[in-house]
């Protein structure tokens, strides 16, 4: 679906903690529609540590009316030891389709908060609140408080 008529969402959760839970949240039917519903035509995560398994599930789980209905290609994969760059390129420049800027969910962390300000990529973070000392939410805050970023949650 790559084609010029594409808009695309990149979820990235990031290379070294494992950050699962945002992984089943894009997956969900809920979300899928929400994408769908703004013209969102792929998916595309980064499932980093430990994801592969769980985005496996969660596609192979999904009930084929909603795949009709939705219409997003949905695409993974682990870790690039380049970067994240020309992904996040990807979605600043919807997939494609001039004119339909598409967006990044990240998990809070500051490489790649950095890399999305950097190329004025649109990005939601969501920070991984499993870790010890919460410091992916004192940054999401600070940084939604200033206008950087939209600050999300799994929910």
């Amino acid at each position: 679906m790559s084609s010029s008529l594409s808009k695309r969402c990149f979820v990235t959760v990031g290379a070294t903690a494992s950050f699962t839970s945002l992984i089943r949240a894009v997956l969900e039917p809920a979300f899928l529609e929400t994408l769908h519903a703004q013209k969102y035509t792929e998916l595309r995560i980064q499932y980093g540590k430990d994801g592969k398994k769980i985005f496996e599930d969660y596609i192979w789980v999904l009930p084929d009316d909603l795949k009709q209905k939705v219409q997003i290609e949905i695409t993974g994969f682990d870790f690039r030891k380049d970067g994240l760059r020309e992904e996040m390129l990807a979605a600043r420049k919807g997939g494609g389709q001039q004119g339909a800027e598409g967006c990044v969910i990240s998990h809070a962390g500051s490489g790649s908060i950095l890399d999305a300000l950097r190329i004025e990529v649109p990005i939601i973070v969501v920070p991984n609140t499993d870790l010890l000392d919460n410091h992916q939410l004192e940054l999401a805050e600070a940084l939604a408080e200033q206008n950087y970023v939209v600050h999300g949650n799994l929910k």
